[in-house]
């Protein structure tokens, strides 16, 4: 199976916002506003692929030939809590999909992924799915998460992420090859409690403004 590419997404826009983020000085109300916002900009570059199709309208002036997407429907699914935060800057850019949730948490002691909830779109064998969380630290969490929406019937899907490890983008281009992965920035390694580094932080915690 061929490996599918990993975007990393050095859009000026993106750098900067991604640098706003990491700040640790930055506060919830702003945080949260730039993951939203980065996950827009994010959102844009994932969905380049859509098939498109010629289509006519009426303009206030004339006929024109024009270009709109070609039925292609998407469903995005935070990986919760903190893929939450990413949830409202996809969908100021594509109103019409819809979105699932999967819920998992880490072990304190085993770093290990564990499942507490999933609730998704009763046709996403038919979507186009696009797996959201702001960090990809180990991986385990969005292996973990792939694995159930294909048990589901999920075909085609993207994950997007604002910031990884080496380790965590390791483990996922080997066990979901076909998995394309977009990110702002892929960072140095993880610390012993698997946190990224430099990284930003417990991401959900800035988000939510919890401790």
């Amino acid at each position: 199976m061929s490996q599918e590419p990993t975007i990393l997404i050095d859009h000026p826009l993106v750098q900067h916002k991604l640098a706003l983020l990491r700040d640790k000085s930055t506060g919830t109300k702003e945080f949260k506003e730039l993951v939203s916002e980065l996950a827009m900009l994010m959102c844009y570059e994932a969905t380049r692929d859509l098939p498109t199709e010629e289509v006519e309208i009426e303009t206030p002036i004339a006929t024109a030939r024009v270009r709109k997407l070609a039925g292609r429907k998407l469903a995005f699914v935070p990986i919760l809590r903190a893929g939450l935060g990413m949830v409202d800057g996809m969908l100021a850019m594509v109103p019409a999909a819809k979105v699932g949730h999967i819920g998992l948490y880490r072990d304190p002691d085993t770093l290990q992924p564990v499942e507490y909830y999933c609730k998704l779109p009763g046709d996403i064998s038919e979507r186009d799915v696009i797996l959201l969380d702001p960090m990809l630290a180990t991986g385990g969490s969005a292996v973990d998460a792939i694995r159930l929406l294909q048990a589901r019937g999920a075909k085609h899907i993207k994950f997007i992420g604002i910031i990884a490890a080496p380790e965590g983008l390791d483990r996922l281009q080997r066990e979901c090859p076909d998995v394309p992965v977009y990110l702002a920035a892929l960072d140095d390694r993880l610390d012993s409690h698997g946190y990224i580094v430099p990284g930003l932080g417990d991401a959900g915690d800035r988000i939510f403004g919890t401790k």
